[in-house]
C-alpha cells in the first residue's frame, strides 16, 4: 500500500488561483497522455505516485482523455480507491466536458444536457462524488452562453464540482462568461488556456481580462509538444512525434521553422544554469496571473527533470528581453 512521502510539501511552492481562496502547486500533472488502457498501470502508478510526493496536488483530467476515451478518469479513478483514497482531501482532481465523448447531438459542445450528463459520467469513472474544479472545455459557437454558464452554475449548486473553469475561450468570451458567472455568484476562478515562449497569444488580450476580474490561468503545453526541449536542436530524430506523418501537433516543417529560434533560446538557458525545458517552464511561472502549469510525463525521469524548473523561476531584465527578441520577431 502506498505510503505519502512526509516531506512532499517542502520543495513545492503554491499559489493563489486569481481572488480565491484555492491554491494550485506552482506544476500540476496534466493525464491527457500516458494514463489511457494503452499504457501500463504499473506507470501510472509511479507517476502519480512520484507527484504526490513531489508535492502535486492537483491532477488535471478530461471526459476524452485516454486513450480510449473515458480511460485515464477510469484509471486515476482505480488508483484513487486502491492506493490514495486516505489523501482524497489533500487533492485538487479537475475534469471537463466540451470535446466529444459519444455519439449524437448531445456527446459533445456546452448544452446544459450535454455538461450534466458528461459531468455525471465523469464522477462514476473517477467514483466520486465531486471533482474540486470543473471545466467547459471549449466555446460553443451554436449555444447561448447563458446556458452553458447556468449548467456549470447547477453543477456546482448540485454539490458536483467546488469551483468551475473554462478553458480554451477568446479574451472576449471569456470576460463576457464572467459577467454571467458573477451574476449568479458562481465560484468561477480559472481559464486554461495554452502557453508557451512560441505560443504567446494570451498575453495580447486574456491575461490582462484574467487579471482585472481576479481568475487566474492555468497553462498547457508550456513545453510546446516537446519543441521546447533539446530533442531538436539538432535535426529531427527518427523516433520523434515530428517525424510521424500522423501527428497533429508538429511536423517536419513546424520544427525546421522554429529551429532558430529553439536554439536561442536553448543558449540562453544554458547561460542560466538550466535546461531549455527547465527554462520554459519557469517562464510560464513568471506572470503573477498563472497559478500553475500544467506537465505532462510518460516516466518519472522526465517528471523529476521537469520539476527542476522550480529551482530558478525569476529572470532578469536583460534575459527576458532576449527572449522576447527570439521569440516575437
Amino acid at each position: 500500500m502506498y505510503q505519502a512521502n512526509s516531506k512532499r510539501y517542502e520543495e513545492m511552492s503554491y499559489r493563489s488561483v486569481g481572488k480565491s481562496g484555492l491554491k494550485l502547486p506552482s506544476v500540476s500533472l496534466g493525464l491527457w497522455h500516458n494514463f489511457g488502457d494503452v499504457d501500463p498501470l504499473s506507470n501510472q502508478k509511479d507517476l502519480i505516485f512520484k507527484a504526490f510526493d513531489s508535492g502535486i496536488t492537483h491532477f488535471d483530467l478530461a471526459n476524452n482523455y485516454g486513450p480510449p476515451a473515458g480511460s485515464a478518469e477510469r484509471n486515476f479513478g482505480r488508483i484513487l480507491k486502491e492506493e490514495l483514497a486516505s489523501y482524497r482531501d489533500e487533492m485538487i482532481i479537475s475534469s471537463k466536458a466540451g470535446y466529444y465523448m459519444w455519439p449524437g447531438p448531445y456527446g459533445e459542445w456546452g448544452s446544459k444536457k450535454s455538461i450534466v450528463a458528461s459531468c455525471d459520467q465523469s464522477l462514476t469513472r473517477l467514483g466520486l462524488d465531486y471533482v474540486d474544479i470543473f471545466y467547459h472545455h471549449r466555446p460553443d459557437p451554436n449555444t447561448p452562453l447563458e446556458e452553458t454558464a447556468h449548467a456549470l452554475d447547477l453543477l456546482v449548486r448540485q454539490g458536483k464540482a467546488l469551483y468551475i473553469g473554462i478553458s480554451n475561450y477568446s479574451a472576449a468570451t471569456t470576460l463576457a462568461m464572467t459577467r454571467l458567472l458573477k451574476e449568479q455568484k458562481t465560484p468561477f476562478i480559472i481559464h486554461q488556456q495554452k502557453f508557451n515562449l512560441l505560443e504567446r497569444t494570451p498575453e495580447e488580450a486574456l491575461f490582462m481580462v484574467l487579471e482585472k476580474e481576479g481568475i487566474g490561468a492555468i497553462t498547457f503545453s508550456p513545453l510546446a509538444q516537446g519543441l521546447l526541449t533539446d530533442r531538436y536542436l539538432n535535426g529531427i530524430p527518427e523516433d520523434s512525434r515530428a517525424a510521424s506523418i500522423n501527428s497533429p501537433f508538429l511536423s517536419e516543417e513546424k520544427v525546421a521553422d522554429t529551429l532558430a529560434t529553439v536554439r536561442g533560446l536553448n543558449e540562453l538557458a544554458l547561460e542560466r544554469g538550466q535546461t531549455l525545458a527547465e527554462m520554459a517552464l519557469a517562464w510560464n511561472l513568471r506572470h503573477d496571473v498563472v497559478s500553475s502549469v500544467l506537465i505532462g510525463a510518460s516516466k518519472v525521469s522526465q517528471l523529476e527533470k521537469n520539476l527542476n524548473a522550480l529551482k530558478q523561476v525569476t529572470f532578469s531584465p536583460e534575459e527576458l528581453q532576449k527572449i522576447d527578441q527570439l521569440t516575437l520577431n
